[in-house]
């Protein structure tokens, strides 16, 4: 028998990723680059034993259903050909975060997988290596092995397409996200389909292909300058181009909902009273804030007025994977 546990944190994409080159690899069609974050994580433990006759998943106590379980058994099969382990597996995760409502549950749960499998076998990947690896499971994971800033370096092929952490100088400790959970059910259109649509239809799409190099490059210079305008205007305009080409979508989709539009215009209108804040949104209804610790309380005490106390959560710059015993 063999185990492992790990403990992986969300990340939110500042710059996004949006469609695949290769869908078997996760070879993303871009760059992006995220804020790893210690509000919402999931907790993942792997048993590897001769005795089980087949792949087992748990989620949040519940044992699921062969499509989900189909997923981890894919993800397991790569591990076991890079580790020569013919053993089934048990993978018993819990997720302190709603799953597949646009918190990136994926990127949290697929992490602490790869980072649990890494620790059960004695795999002994580097950071580097085990980017590689939970990209195999979710794109976004790779980015989950680091806290903080993190790139995402698209790549070409397995060994170039890997996360890796941005240096920030500490300046996390001065910011902060604030959710606005308008929807926590199962999205409609997950985000692996909606990528592979907006790629394959989208007359917006190659618009957005020779955007993103400009935005990340803004981004990362205002990272190292310290410029928070700066990388909270191209965060919002980044957003935006990315849910743009799913309306141009065959056929169309968004991923908005009436409570997402009053999110927005709710930062919009505490900007114009002088509370610095942008917004982003990945795939789903949900609306982060980022904004500067010290405006957190007064941006978190408006947006009481318009959501519920319980819909808003903050979060702060969280670390890379934690492996639990």
């Amino acid at each position: 028998m063999h185990k492992g546990r790990a403990r992986a944190y969300t990340n939110i994409a500042l710059i996004k990723y949006w469609g695949k080159k290769d869908e078997t690899l996760i070879l993303p069609m871009n760059n992006s680059l995220s804020l790893t974050l210690n509000a919402f994580y999931t907790e993942t433990e792997v048993i590897f034993d001769e005795t089980y006759t087949q792949d087992s998943f748990y989620l949040d106590g519940e044992l699921q259903d062969a499509k989900a379980t189909s997923k981890v058994s894919q993800f397991l099969d790569i591990v076991r050909q890079l580790s020569e382990e013919k053993s089934y597996a048990q993978v018993t995760s819990k997720n302190f975060v709603p799953t597949a409502a646009g918190l990136a549950s994926s990127a949290s749960g697929l992490a602490a997988l790869a980072a649990a499998c890494n620790e059960a076998l004695d795999l002994q990947l580097s950071d580097r290596a085990l980017s590689r690896l939970a990209r195999r499971g979710s794109g976004s994971a790779c980015r989950s092995i680091f806290g903080g800033f993190v790139e995402w370096e698209q790549g070409t092929d397995d060994a170039s397409s890997y996360a890796q952490p941005l240096n920030s100088d500490d300046w996390t400790d001065d910011l902060a996200m604030l959710f606005i959970l308008v929807n926590d059910q199962q999205k409609d259109i997950s985000s692996r389909d909606g990528m592979k649509r907006t790629v394959e239809t989208s007359s917006f799409y190659p618009g957005w292909l020779e955007e993103v190099p400009k935005d990340l490059a803004i981004a990362k210079k205002a990272i190292s300058e310290k410029d928070f305008t700066t990388l909270g205007t191209v965060t919002e305009a980044n957003c935006l181009k990315m849910h743009g080409t799913t309306l141009a979508a065959v056929p169309p989709f968004t991923y908005w909902s009436p409570d997402s539009l009053k999110a927005m215009q709710a930062v919009r209108s505490l900007r114009s009273a002088g509370i610095e804040c942008y917004f982003t949104m990945d795939a789903g209804p949900n609306v982060k804030l980022l904004i500067e610790k010290k405006n957190l309380a007064q941006a978190q005490a408006y947006l009481e007025t318009l959501f519920d106390s319980a819909q808003l959560v903050s979060a702060f710059a969280g670390p890379g994977i934690e492996i639990l015993k």
